[in-house]
């Protein structure tokens, strides 16, 4: 014992300097080296493995709770002392303890404990489906259980199955009342639909009112699957079940989470999906579509084979066939048209990789800079403001700074269903009693939970941002040292901020001035402030500006450049910060480069080894006007639907019928695709390799899990053919040889080595020996200084010009369970969990047009109308509706405008003029 003192002493010693001391504590009398804050459980984990401890009420991503006493370790404080039993999992680890983990005493407490378990659970392991990959079973085994000694208990046996979900399943006669499945809904998901009833022997789960899981309020998670020890609640992929030949870990498809999986594989066919607990971004935990909405991938409604247009109707056709017709096509109008009558839209659904080569090939293959993605109908005012603001157009810091942030400010977002991993920490973060400030026109589930919600008028932010910042310049609860040091333009903007009009801008917004000004000083007063912005900011007429605002209430009160605080957008799709990275806008190549300055189109030309367009390119919406004027002639589309998610459908529906030429690559036949003269079946996440940067600037891997369905390739290879067959040598798609080329012309890939990323990737931007960064603008503004800017609330033409005839405005959102346009996520079981788009609408307005809730509502604007379910509810003001565009039969843009933001070319989706009366029809397209 005394030896291992001295050579603990002497490890702290370094070439004649004595070293602070390490704490260690002792684990079967041998010293340890201890970590600050560690629980008995996971210090003796960390040093003798995981398995070293038997417990089953322990769970990575839970709290301890100590309910099972199956960890219960001896303790002492000194050597030979008394001992006292106490279980691990929440015990602390004391320095110079002792701790003894399988004395006699302890393994027949174990033991016991588990035989009393076990007589009140079915003995039926050999049928259980989860045989061989149950907790319980393991630990029985561990412990040395061979046979009961106690008679068989009577309580759980006789409750029924649970299958009344889509989804999730529960067996109540296996559960062991461990809680591990209240604590993740309550811990992780914060929904609280689990509890326990009954004392005693009686003591069981139920779920909300004692119902069952489709009644219940429960958000199909699966987090409570998860967290289970033994089958009492699973789901109907049994996922703990499953011997898979392989399990691969990818990231998720759907939102900018960024999520990790762990995807089961047999036989060559996707079983199940679990989160990783070792996750950085979601630390096992998921929403239902990363979990359970994968049975898309192999859908009957796939393309399997390239189609062509004949005779007006899409075909099948070889590859061959289909790579001739699109280079002949393509070549045709070049020659007689120009390049600038191509372009090209790529998909924020794809990789980094495939949507670099997308730009490459519009840019050095065709020869013009008409090139774009899906960002610009989200997020380009973000890029384009953040940019403005800090030089760089990306969040500053990570979502797991909200463990050191004192405030948050979650502006047009609703982020438990639109980013439902994140939305849930923010919602444990309010449910804490965290300051916590919501801005949003509905009364989302995170402002049920907030400390302020500031319900706007749409349209309004600018106006009520303004508010906030001219009570925090009027209190002087400003960063002084902070605005001096490091940034420039503020003595200009406090001016203009100090002449607004509170009253007129409180009139504005419907927002009372009072609250407003709470919120502006408990923002600014905290000591670490974080924001957080969505669509409710960026698809507006004033969405640059906004953001650029958003941006001054950071420099004004210095909360930037440190963890807790900062900008950070969340990203609508899963690659929406990696297809703008990779320089899918027409502005900006690979790496956010100038593509109109001469000079860096030298650089782009030594790299590609060909000629590089530095003339001016088309956003998306000037492709439409452009293809409606007769001046663009072939689009090509990667993965995205334009017709449905698009505003204003029927200009879409022109811009597309006048193309000569328009090839879609899908997986289904989207409402764009009907109108393609060529469709080329591409290949799901699920089917191909590449990266992902999600909303934290994090590059992570995703890797092929199953290979394509016959007759379809990875969008990389496609670009790659057609490429070839244009005459540009490009070799075939290989991810980890196209991050090493894109490595060497983005200069934040600058260290990405696909091999290094490992399972939880790396932020960008990261240093040539593969450093990265997990907070930006720690010392300097990749701009020099940080730039305060002023803008005054204008009204959206929109309003202007159709305000009084359509005197309602809809604004849109997205509901938990689809994703956009619903392509994936309709062709899974979340359909059954909801079916259609709805109308929200307030009682006083609903009152005043007769409609009662589930009356089919006509909604009219002056581009169309539709017709939708009324849900009356009180989460929109009276003038307000809003709905989602999920599905297809009601396509929701047929009304949208084609209003835009003033910088960005970013839709005007929130705010849209219309009016409504009640209609006698079912819901359908007029």
């Amino acid at each position: 014992m005394e030896k291992l003192r001295k050579d603990t002493d002497m490890s702290h010693q370094l070439n004649g300097k004595r070293e602070p001391k390490s704490k260690t504590a002792y684990i079967n009398d041998r010293a340890y080296v201890l970590q600050e804050g560690e629980t008995i459980l996971s210090f003796v984990s960390r040093h003798l493995g995981k398995s070293s401890v038997p417990t089953l009420c322990d769970a990575p991503n839970l709290e301890p709770f100590g309910s099972c006493r199956v960890c219960s370790v001896e303790l002492a404080l000194q050597p030979q002392g008394n001992t006292k039993t106490v279980a691990s999992c929440h015990t602390p680890a004391l320095a110079d303890s002792y701790i003894y983990t399988d004395t006699e005493k302890i393994s027949r407490l174990r033991k016991n404990i588990i035989e009393l378990v076990l007589t009140d659970h079915p003995l039926d392991c050999l049928t259980c489906e989860v045989n061989n990959n149950c907790e319980l079973q393991t630990v029985a085994a561990q412990v040395g259980i061979r046979t009961v000694r106690y008679p068989e208990g009577k309580n759980h046996l006789d409750r029924e199955k649970d299958l009344s979900h889509p989804y999730m399943t529960s067996d109540f006669s296996k559960c062991i009342n461990c809680f591990r499945c209240v604590r993740a809904c309550d811990e992780v998901q914060g929904e609280f639909v689990l509890s326990m009833a009954g004392r005693g022997f009686d003591s069981h789960i139920i779920k909300s009112n004692n119902t069952n899981f489709m009644e219940s309020d429960c958000v199909s998670c699966g987090a409570c699957a998860q967290a289970c020890p033994t089958s009492a609640i699973s789901d109907v992929f049994e996922s703990k079940s499953v011997v898979a030949d392989k399990k691969i870990r990818t990231v998720c498809t759907y939102c900018g989470v960024g999520c990790n999986l762990e995807v089961a594989v047999k036989d060559g066919k996707i079983k199940s999906i679990q989160a990783p607990y070792d996750a950085d971004v979601n630390q096992g935990h998921t929403c239902l579509k990363g979990r359970f909405a994968f049975s898309f991938y192999n859908h009957p409604d796939r393309i399997k084979k390239p189609l062509i247009r004949k005779n007006g109707v899409l075909e099948p056709a070889s590859w061959e066939e289909a790579y001739d017709y699109i280079a002949e096509k393509l070549t045709a109008i070049k020659q007689q048209f120009g390049p600038d009558a191509i372009a090209g839209i790529s998909s924020a659904r794809c990789s980094n990789e495939e949507n670099y080569l997308m730009q490459k090939f519009i840019r050095a293959v065709i020869g013009t800079n008409n090139i774009d993605c899906c960002a610009r109908v989200c997020h380009s005012p973000t890029a384009l403001g953040m940019q403005k603001a800090f030089g760089t157009g990306a969040a500053t810091n990570s979502i797991d700074d909200l463990k050191y942030a004192d405030c948050i400010l979650v502006i047009g977002a609703n982020p438990t269903d639109a980013h439902p991993v994140t939305g849930a920490k923010m919602k444990q973060f309010a449910m804490k009693g965290r300051t916590t400030i919501v801005i949003d026109p509905r009364k989302t589930e995170l402002a049920r939970f907030a400390t302020f919600h500031l319900q706007l008028k749409p349209g309004t932010n600018v106006a009520l941002l303004n508010m906030m910042l001219y009570y925090i310049i009027q209190e002087n609860v400003i960063a002084k040292d902070f605005i001096e040091s490091r940034t420039e333009g503020f003595e200009e903007f406090k001016e203009q901020i100090l002449r607004l009009d509170i009253d007129q801008l409180e009139s504005i917004t419907g927002v009372d001035k009072h609250l407003v000004k709470q919120a502006a000083l408990a923002y600014a007063k905290s000591p670490n402030a974080m924001s957080f912005h969505g669509l409710g900011v960026t698809e507006h007429t004033q969405g640059t500006y906004t953001v650029m605002l958003i941006a001054d209430l950071a420099l004004i009160t210095g909360n930037i450049g440190r963890k807790g605080v900062g900008v950070n957008p969340l990203r609508g799709q899963n690659n929406v910060q990696g297809a703008a990275d990779m320089g899918c806008q027409p502005h900006q190549g690979a790496g956010y480069l100038n593509a109109y300055d001469p000079e860096i189109n030298k650089q782009y030309e030594a790299f590609y080894k060909t000629k590089i367009p530095f003339s001016k390119g088309l956003k998306i919406p000037e492709m439409f006007e452009a293809s409606i004027a007769g001046n663009l002639k072939a689009l090509w589309l990667m993965g995205e639907d334009v017709v449905q998610t698009d505003p204003n459908t029927h200009k879409v529906i022109a811009a597309m019928e006048n193309l000569d030429l328009l090839v879609v690559q899908e997986l289904f036949l989207t409402e764009t695709a009907k109108y393609a003269h060529v469709v080329l079946p591409g290949a799901s996440f699920l089917e191909k390799s590449g990266t992902f940067t999600n909303g934290e600037r994090r590059i992570q891997r995703v890797q092929k899990v199953v290979e394509p369905l016959e007759g379809t390739k990875s969008d990389g290879q496609i670009i790659v053919d057609i490429m070839n067959r244009m005459g540009y040598a490009q070799p075939d798609y290989d991810a980890e040889t196209l991050l090493e080329e894109i490595s060497q012309i983005v200069p934040f890939f600058r260290g990405v080595k696909w091999q290094e990323l490992g399972d939880n990737g790396k932020q960008w931007p990261v240093q040539v020996d593969g450093t990265d960064t997990k907070i930006l603008h720690a010392q300097a503004f990749n701009r020099g200084k940080g730039k305060f800017h002023f803008f005054d609330f204008q009204e959206s033409q929109e309003l202007v010009k159709h305000g009084q005839e359509y005197p309602y405005i809809i604004t849109t959102n997205r509901e938990l369970e689809h994703y956009n346009a619903g392509t994936m996520t309709r062709r899974t079981k979340n359909v059954e969990l909801l079916t259609e788009d709805s109308l929200m609408i307030h009682p006083e307005d609903a009152q005043r047009h007769f409609i009662q809730d589930g009356d089919m509502v006509c909604v009219e604007s002056p581009r169309g109308k539709v017709d939708l379910k009324a849900k009356v509810s009180d989460e929109v003001k009276p003038g307000v509706l809003s709905s989602t565009f999920h599905f297809p039969e009601v396509m929701l843009n047929k009304i949208t405008s084609d209003e835009h933001d003033t910088e960005a070319k970013c839709p005007e989706y929130k705010v849209v003029a219309v009016n409504i009366r009640k209609s006698k029809g079912k819901q359908k397209v007029r």
